[in-house]
């Protein structure tokens, strides 16, 4: 009789357990939104790769290979693109800023109402870059590709308000 007790406690005693983890997280977690993690992608092959609409704040891409991602409406705050290929990617409406491009290669890259205030982009690659309302204010850049930028600015950025030629002080 006591076996049978014990099998039936035990059984209860999980029930309970169960009970209290699975009918309480949502409870414990209501109201708290998940903080970005700092995500490391360093060296890594990323090569169409969907990370449109997410939270990657202070994470690194570092010599990465992004070609042909898609990045767009992305919180990119504080990223470091140091190196990294993003070539063809779609950077649509990301928030860049404070992000290091520092010799990334952007060529090609979907700009189009990014925020890139406060960027590093010296060494960086623009060719061919769309940048249809992209705010570049404060962004550090050789004169060269700043020059090679103008050729192609234009439009008002949908979020600051600021128009691009202004922010990279095209004549």
């Amino acid at each position: 009789m006591t076996r049978l007790s014990n099998r039936i406690w035990a059984r209860i005693v999980c029930l309970l357990l169960w009970a209290v983890v699975f009918l309480t997280a949502p409870v414990s977690c209501a109201g708290f939104a998940p903080q970005a993690l700092a995500l490391d992608y360093n060296k890594e092959s990323l090569v169409e790769q969907d990370f449109s609409g997410r939270d990657l704040t202070d994470s690194s891409f570092s010599h990465a290979n992004l070609r042909y991602s898609n990045l767009s409406h992305t919180n990119l705050n504080g990223v470091s693109f140091f190196a990294a290929n993003l070539e063809s990617a779609n950077l649509e409406g990301a928030d860049l800023t404070n992000a290091t491009l520092d010799s990334a290669r952007l060529i090609k890259t979907n700009l189009t109402n990014a925020v890139l205030n406060g960027a590093f982009a010296a060494n960086a690659k623009f060719d061919g870059a769309i940048i249809d309302g992209a705010d570049f204010t404060d962004v550090l850049l050789r004169k060269d590709e700043q020059q090679k930028l103008c050729k192609v600015a234009k439009g008002t950025n949908s979020t600051t308000g600021r128009n691009t030629r202004d922010t990279l002080f095209c004549r």
